[in-house]
């Protein structure tokens, strides 16, 4: 689908289906330097399940136009706005790693716009190694590579793909490397500034369900239980043997965490 946003083309994919009746809306937030396809096995499945999937790519994102925001804020302001020009009304959101925190911070800016919030791949903060921003700055592909290797856990560095025919870590690099000059940096800016992922979940009404993948480099598992332990009203799901990825690494589990909180 294609709604404009401050007169700029915003795309999201639907999995497939056409947006038509009045099911609820799962918005689905991609992290850094990604977009929309990282969801593409969660939104084909929740489109079938009685559910308008929605998987936005954010500005300068995949097919969506305009420039990088510089911050988790604008970004949920940004969101927000999207969900308003698209009339969807209300929504379920999920995040993917600095989509948690555009979910959190939107959650808890517009709390009578969410349903409830599941964030896979979480944390209280989001640091970036030295060597990773300094790639993201000057040589892409080397952060497309550094990016794939930490973010998989060890059963993706083998070949143990749940889909088969597909190379996780050769995706995650190609996706990484397509992305628009200075994207994947200003992001990068956006996660290590944010310093309110604890103030704005323990702000968020609705229920919220974190998913934490215990191979998890990126975002560890403690750091996920942190952020936690700071929602009002949390199910905590932990996936064995997943790193960052969680949503390529082990898309069952993932599909299934979504739909359990969007249908409780």
């Amino acid at each position: 689908m294609i709604a404009e946003v401050d007169g700029v083309e915003a795309h999201a994919s639907t999995g497939g289906v056409e947006l038509d009746g009045d099911d609820p809306v799962v918005l689905l937030i991609h992290g850094a330097g990604m977009d929309s396809t990282v969801w593409q096995l969660q939104t084909r499945y929740l489109a079938h399940r009685g559910f308008r999937a929605v998987a936005v790519d954010l500005p300068a994102h995949g097919r969506s136009g305009g420039d990088a925001l510089d911050s988790i804020e604008a970004m949920a302001d940004w969101v927000a706005r999207f969900v308003e020009v698209a009339g969807f009304g209300q929504v379920h959101l999920a995040g993917h790693s600095m989509g948690t925190f555009i979910a959190l911070e939107l959650a808890s800016r517009y709390p009578d716009a969410v349903d409830s919030v599941t964030l896979c791949g979480t944390a209280t903060g989001m640091p970036v190694h030295p060597e990773l921003l300094d790639a993201a700055e000057h040589d892409l592909p080397r952060a497309a590579a550094l990016m794939a290797a930490w973010a998989h856990a060890k059963p993706a560095h083998v070949g143990l793909n749940p889909t088969p025919g597909l190379w996780m870590l050769g995706g995650a690099r190609a996706l990484v490397e397509r992305s628009k000059p200075g994207v994947l940096s200003t992001d990068f800016a956006a996660c290590m500034a944010y310093e309110n992922a604890e103030v704005a979940a323990k702000s968020v009404s609705c229920p919220a369900t974190v998913v934490i993948g215990l191979g998890d480099k990126m975002t560890p598992a403690k750091s996920g239980r942190a952020l936690a332990a700071a929602l009002p009203s949390a199910t905590v799901v932990e996936l064995p043997a997943t790193g960052h990825t969680m949503m390529i690494e082990n898309p069952r589990a993932v599909k299934r965490a979504i739909l359990d909180a969007v249908s409780a």
